[in-house]
């Protein structure tokens, strides 16, 4: 047991063994749709755009019928004869769509790529890849305005379907989940900015430093002056030449890192051509042999694919036929036999009624839609790949884990929240709270009521100062005449009063001014308590 144990740990370390994960990621549902939705919109633009029909044909009969020749089959045969081609063309005004004729010729090359596969004849397999981009030299040549727009729309689709592959497997890959359809397309439209521009900016660099060289170039045009630059300036066009070749390296190598560059660390598009360019020239060997072996794993996968494909067709159509009843000849037009090079042959409606006609529309689209899904287990399988590659590379690289990959979580934990931010700034309770409050002043300043209470109001006055009743009785009247003069503090009883002498009064009348003394004393009291004086102070 022990044993078993360490064996199967030995094959857990060994890194290039997880590749062949892929196959079993590639099949997943979720990944097929969006692989296949991708196609389908291509292939919609595509037709769109081929309204314009900009390419050049001719319709001549041969041996299988009618055929049709355009610009793209002379190029091929020799492109000096493009343009006697062209001119003839132009008189018997037929043309057709630069899509649809990249389609075709492409359709063409791949079966026949495969036959010699199978064949295990590979020059011709090399021979069919080459005519494929030397076509496609043609498109950029003849037709630069078609090229350019249809390469952003591949660009823009590819971009959101590939990051949410690649986002699909990495979760995968790294921590055995399968998010949803949704949010693999809601990631990867969050980072749209990330997915396009990384493999965009490295081009845009090389095309600019391209045209700097290209300067020099028209410089060096001028008599006697332009030889002069262009021996000053050698020095920099030579290390010019040498960044572009640098880029174009770390571009054609790394730029199916970048996808999952941004999927899986959640990188922005410098960071993710950073990634892919330092990966590719650090270990580039250890780059080249995880990619050979998932290109060789991969073709067995499409092999098996394909060949999956090929007994659906083939079971479904020989069933069909023998339900038929010997009336073969329907079939043939409606579905002629599938083979597994061409799994779908185009009928010959040319002696078909309607019906028929009908029929064969409806079964070509299912067929067709059987063979796209095939394309996009091809392109599943391509993003899933690289995924599993820039994971294995960045472990090697970087000593990053294979499991950790980057969650949208993470950014909410590192950047203040709304909830954070409330904690760390002053509330606006707690503001109140440090700063006194409407209550809090109101309790700290005087009220009405205690301005009320502490200033005399009309009727403390009214209490301190002597009333005209009171004055009538402390002042001698014209009837009495009082020894002293009614005093308001205590100052004025200790001090004398200068009167005139008086004459004894009776004993009765000295109760009465007893009685007096002590009321304007008790009167004297509140006077010294308020804080402003009455009339007779001042």
């Amino acid at each position: 047991m022990g044993d078993e144990k360490d064996s199967s740990n030995i094959f857990k370390n060994i890194l290039f063994l997880k590749i062949f994960q892929t196959f079993r990621m590639a099949i997943q549902p979720s990944k097929l749709i969006i692989a296949f939705l991708a196609v389908t919109s291509i292939y919609l633009a595509g037709s769109i755009m081929d309204f314009s029909n900009t390419v050049r044909a001719k319709h001549k009969q041969g041996p299988q019928g009618k055929v049709t020749q355009t610009e793209l089959d002379i190029y091929m045969i020799n492109p000096d004869l493009l343009e006697a081609f062209i001119k003839s063309a132009d008189k018997t005004g037929e043309r057709t769509g630069v899509f649809s004729t990249l389609w075709h010729f492409g359709s063409k090359k791949y079966h026949d790529a495969l036959d010699r596969l199978f064949a295990f004849d590979l020059p011709d397999v090399m021979a069919n890849i080459r005519d494929y981009f030397k076509a496609l030299t043609w498109a950029v040549n003849e037709h630069p305005v078609y090229c350019i727009i249809f390469f952003l729309i591949q660009l823009v689709v590819f971009s959101i379907a590939g990051g949410a592959i690649c986002r699909i497997s990495a979760l995968q890959f790294a921590q055995d989940e399968k998010p949803g359809l949704t949010e693999a397309i809601r990631f990867s439209i969050n980072k749209f900015t990330s997915l396009v521009t990384s493999p965009l900016l490295p081009m845009v660099i090389i095309i600019i430093i391209g045209l700097f060289i290209s300067l020099l170039g028209l410089i060096g045009n001028i008599r006697w002056v332009g030889d002069l630059m262009v021996a000053i300036f050698m020095l920099l066009a030579l290390f010019a030449g040498a960044v572009l070749a640098l880029g174009s390296i770390g571009t054609v190598a790394g730029f199916s890192l970048m996808f999952p560059a941004v999927a899986y660390d959640g990188s922005d598009c410098l960071d993710a051509i950073s990634r892919s360019f330092s990966y590719v020239y650090a270990r580039p060997w250890r780059m080249g042999f995880y990619t050979a072996i998932a290109a060789v794993y991969g073709s067995l996968c499409y092999i098996f694919v394909r060949f999956f494909a090929f007994l659906l067709i083939w079971c479904t159509h020989l069933f069909l036929q023998l339900g038929i009843l010997g009336n073969n000849k329907k079939l043939t037009t409606i579905w002629p036999a599938p083979t597994f090079p061409n799994l779908v042959v185009l009928p010959d409606l040319s002696a078909a009624n309607w019906s028929e006609k009908f029929a064969a529309v409806v079964v070509y689209l299912l067929l067709v839609a059987v063979v796209v899904l095939v394309v996009s287990f091809i392109i599943s399988f391509y993003f899933t790949a690289n995924t599993i590659i820039y994971s294995l590379m960045r472990k090697k690289v970087d000593n990053i884990d294979l499991k950790d990959v980057y969650s949208p979580f993470e950014e909410l934990e590192t950047e203040p929240i709304v909830f954070e931010q409330a904690e760390t700034e002053p509330k606006v309770f707690e503001k109140v709270g440090t700063e006194p409050a409407v209550f809090e002043q109101a309790e700290t300043e005087p009220t009405v009521f205690e301005q009320a209470e502490t200033e005399p109001t009309v009727y403390d006055q009214a209490e301190t100062e002597p009333t005209i009743l009171e004055q009538a009785e402390t002042e001698p009247t014209a009837f009495e005449e009082v020894e002293t003069e009614p005093a308001v503090s205590e100052q004025a009883e200790t001090e004398p009063i200068v009167t005139e002498p008086q004459p004894e009064k009776p004993q009765p009348k000295t109760k009465k001014k007893a009685k007096k003394k002590k009321k304007s004393k008790k009167k004297a009291k509140p006077e010294s308590e308020s804080d402003t004086s009455s009339p007779q102070e001042q």
